[in-house]
């Protein structure tokens, strides 16, 4: 029994003593007992000023890593609203979830015709624009998540009636919205 009262003042303290030694981090209580412990030893700056240059070094190598990522500066396409900063076009704060419209409805304040015909894709007609683009700005064109190319084999892996057909198309180097439209159509698979 005894030993288990020891363990425990033990590891409390073990616990405490890095609390109180950390004075730029910790109450000032505690920064008043480290200053007892290390009398002339000079005091790490107050955390809101310490962290403010942290935080601006970790968002600087953050921006030069996705830019690293995403290669050359966007030349793809900017939304422009967001090039133009009126970012009250889509975001309000008064509303709950920020948005001006609910995610879903969202794009459609702007882009009323986007869906034309009786055939719908999915993502479409459900408002989930994101699934393919991105909404502020890209490197690639039309705001798309990826190049043209490779977007739509990022949901559709499922084997196709057409694939032979799909296989050389591929190779003479066009891409799935060459003969589909993207977001509806009249036509079935929404060919064009």
């Amino acid at each position: 029994m005894i030993l288990a009262w020891i363990r425990i003042i033990v590891y409390t303290a073990a616990a405490a003593v890095p609390l109180l030694l950390c004075p730029g981090c910790s109450t000032p209580v505690s920064r008043d007992i480290a200053s007892l412990l290390f009398d002339g030893v000079p005091a790490l700056p107050v955390p809101e000023k310490f962290c403010a240059s942290w935080m601006a070094e970790k968002e600087a190598e953050e921006k030069l890593a996705r830019q690293k990522e995403k290669g050359p500066a966007p030349s793809g396409s900017s939304h422009p609203p967001y090039a133009e900063k009126k970012c009250n076009s889509c975001h309000d704060t008064s509303k709950e979830g920020g948005l001006a419209a609910p995610m879903e409805k969202l794009c459609f304040l702007c882009h009323k015709d986007i869906i034309k015909g009786a055939e719908v894709h999915a993502p479409a007609v459900a408002g989930n624009c994101l699934a393919c683009h991105q909404p502020h700005d890209s490197v690639f064109p039309s705001l798309l998540k990826t190049e043209k190319a490779k977007l739509c084999d990022s949901c559709h892996m499922e084997k196709r009636l057409t694939t032979g057909l799909h296989a050389s198309v591929s190779k003479a180097g066009l891409v799935c919205t060459d003969c589909h439209d993207p977001h509806a159509g009249n036509a079935k698979y929404f060919l064009k």
